[in-house]
């Protein structure tokens, strides 16, 4: 049995990117036998491309436009491909597979209901279940035993769908209950569990919004209150921009908790925005470190206070920046932004910037397609409302005049502001 307060569990969390093909596989085994004879929890992503893949899926299913089959056969081919390329055994991986597509096929067949978030939850959620079963089963075949676990029946959440808000009491009780009782059966001392996804307490399945899975490892470490996370990730630690678009990032050795959540807040993409916060509460360090060279250090995040003055660089794609106005040309009161909140509230908007006058209160948003008509429609029971699609959010942190000359670059500014560490910008979207 699992002695949670002498030999601390320690979670590792391994991206879609790590486990695209057999050979990122094999190298998460590399890892996991390193660091065998410690309790770990391993959370893990869907294959590389999967969740894109369902979401076409998705698409065809709750719009039948389309033909579904040619995309369900290359998610198979996608799975069963590198269970051939990982052992000669492959056919125990293929039969589990198998079972889960089964239950995929089953559901694509009936009908759906109205509500296309929820049907959201339910098909894309298998991209997570499968490469779990994926791996798990491998990795028992070749000796390294561990415990597969679905998280859909660990985690608890509310009816928020795609947005999944965690019930921590029944959570802990659940996943508490069931590492320990698994482990007195089996004596494991790995199990695997997904990222990304939970489920209610009626057995419906949960996200926790797209790059969910550090939020999945965090919740994990602190109900089990673990001794460190571990995010293995395809960049050599923490940079202070997407190497995407800067070729000569700098690795953050060491960072605090308060700095990553003000960069996590703003859209730093290495890091999904409500793992830290857990995590700070029961001071547990969070480790980012390179899937490719192990060996290396990486970056870690953690309360020993660090100055340093680097800015980085956060860009925020596809945004919407909402401008609105009362209808009675009355100036903007607080029971205007009471309402304009409980709006933006309902439909599941997070503001990413927003700026007011005397007669008109600006937002920038993530663009949603399917939850902008509504919340227009609301609005413009009482407001005037003007829209800019297709526009870019660019966010500086300790940034210098020459720094935001520099990312400006004479482009057309929609909304500014700043505060003494923070610079934001509203542009157009570039064409790529």
């Amino acid at each position: 049995m699992i002695d949670f307060l002498n030999n601390p569990i320690t979670v590792f969390k391994f991206g879609g990117a790590s486990v695209k093909d057999a050979d990122g596989v094999k190298n998460l085994q590399r890892i996991l036998e390193q660091h065998q004879g410690q309790q770990l929890i391993v959370v893990i992503s869907a294959v590389g491309k999967t969740t894109n893949l369902l979401e076409k899926i998705l698409q065809v299913y709750f719009y039948g436009e389309g033909d579904m089959a040619p995309l369900v056969q290359q998610l198979k081919e996608n799975h069963f491909t590198i269970a051939k390329a990982l052992c000669n055994d492959s056919g125990r991986i293929i039969a589990k597979l198998e079972t889960i597509f089964k239950q995929l096929d089953e559901k694509l067949q009936s009908p759906h209901s109205d509500n296309y978030e929820y049907e959201y939850d339910q098909v894309v959620s298998f991209g997570e279940i499968l490469s779990t079963k994926l791996i798990s089963t491998y990795l028992n075949i070749i000796g390294l035993r561990n415990q597969w676990l679905d998280a859909r029946k660990l985690l608890l959440t509310d009816h928020t769908y795609t947005e999944a808000k965690i019930n921590w009491e029944a959570s802990a009780q659940m996943l508490k209950h069931t590492i320990q009782s698994a482990s007195a059966k089996r004596g494991e001392d790995i199990f695997i569990t997904q990222g990304f996804i939970a489920g209610t307490p009626e057995g419906e399945s949960t996200t926790f919004g797209r790059e969910g899975s550090d939020y999945s490892a965090a919740i994990i470490a602190y109900i089990l209150d673990a001794k460190q996370v571990t995010i293995w990730k395809d960049v050599p630690g923490l940079l202070n921009a997407d190497p995407k678009y800067f070729p000569d990032a700098v690795k953050l050795d060491a960072i605090t908790y308060e700095e990553a959540i003000e960069l996590a807040y703003y859209g730093a993409t290495i890091i999904h925005p409500k793992t830290l916060k857990p995590l700070q509460n029961k001071n547990i360090p969070l480790y980012i470190r390179p899937f490719a060279t192990p060996d290396q250090p990486g970056s870690v995040i953690s309360n020993h206070k660090q100055e340093y003055n680097i800015p980085s660089y956060i860009f925020k794609k596809n945004q919407i920046l909402f401008t609105i106005f009362p209808k009675d040309f009355s100036l903007i009161s607080v029971d205007n932004l009471s309402e304009i909140f409980s709006i933006l509230s309902r439909n599941n908007f997070k503001i990413n910037l927003m700026q007011n006058s005397a007669l008109s209160f600006s937002i920038c948003t993530n663009y949603h397609e399917h939850r902008v008509p509504n919340a227009l429609k609301e609005l413009g029971r009482n407001f005037t409302v003007k829209y800019n699609e297709q526009m870019e959010l660019i966010t500086i942190r300790h940034y210098t005049e020459e720094t935001i000359d520099k990312m400006v670059n004479g482009r057309k500014i929609y909304a500014e502001q700043r505060s003494r560490t923070t610079f934001q910008v509203v542009v157009k979207m570039e064409e790529s």
